[in-house]
């Protein structure tokens, strides 16, 4: 059975300050149907946006932050919870920081338990533990966290759920005959240079960061998609019905299908 990570993002989990509620249950109900086929791990972001819904604090000071994700995370685990408990669906949480994959002891720690969650049918749900460490010791975007998920578990595919509907060849806000690009090779370096512009007030990435992280998966050999978390349509499609009706392929031009 092959295995893929899916990673959403807290612009798709997340607005106006409240978790969306019929968004994550959409999600749910997806993943409960890519289980029947595939090996799935989550990796989500939304911690601070969940914690923001009890508690009002400028998430730009990074204590802030740090207290919000830490009243966040058990609201977003509940959350999670609550909807699988309808399909019977268990699921587990695995904190992770940057500084795990530069230890080969820590990443085959990490493997194992992965490995042993989905052996007896748990979801694992990964999230990066911003409360306790310092910068040095995180990613700063989800983005780049589930690319070292999704390499270091073996992952087939990553998918990532965003709120764009792939990666397009001029900025779609500033251009309407901006067309989505469905495969790509080889990532020019200028585009991975610039700027992070995330347009959510709870998100940290942006297109770059996502380019990242296809980036480091390709030069791993392995692939990535981008695509709609608002309207799951093209996820479902790519991977259910091997149809890639929208969204954009990552994949490096000598990929030997692992």
């Amino acid at each position: 059975m092959k295995r893929i990570t899916l990673k959403v993002g807290s612009s798709v989990l997340a607005e106006n300050n409240e978790i969306a509620k019929q968004r994550m249950l959409n999600l749910v109900s997806l993943i409960v149907k890519l289980k029947q086929r595939y090996e799935v791990i989550l990796v989500t972001s939304g911690a601070v946006a969940a914690g923001a819904t009890a508690l009002k604090l400028d998430r730009k000071i990074n204590i802030s932050k740090k207290v919000l994700a830490s009243v966040g995370q058990p609201i977003l685990m509940s959350s999670y919870k609550a909807m699988f408990d309808i399909y019977d669906t268990d699921t587990s949480q695995i904190l992770l920081t940057e500084e795990d994959f530069d230890s080969v002891t820590h990443i085959n720690i990490v493997k194992q338990i992965i490995d042993a969650l989905i052996e007896n049918n748990i979801l694992p749900v990964v999230n990066e533990n911003d409360i306790t460490t310092i910068s040095e010791q995180v990613f700063g975007d989800n983005d780049q966290l589930a690319a070292h998920v999704a390499h270091h578990t073996n992952s087939d595919l990553l998918v990532i759920l965003s709120d764009i509907d792939g990666y397009y060849d001029k900025n779609p806000s500033v251009h309407n005959d901006a067309k989505i690009i469905s495969y790509i090779t080889e990532i020019p370096q200028e585009a991975l240079d610039k700027g992070h512009t995330p347009t959510n007030t709870f998100a940290t990435g942006g297109i770059v960061t996502k380019l990242k992280a296809a980036n480091f998966l390709m030069k791993k050999n392995r692939k990535m998609f981008l695509c709609n978390g608002y309207d799951l349509t093209a996820a479902e499609d790519f991977l259910l019905n091997s149809v890639q009706s929208s969204g954009t392929l990552f994949q490096p031009e000598d990929y030997d299908g692992k």
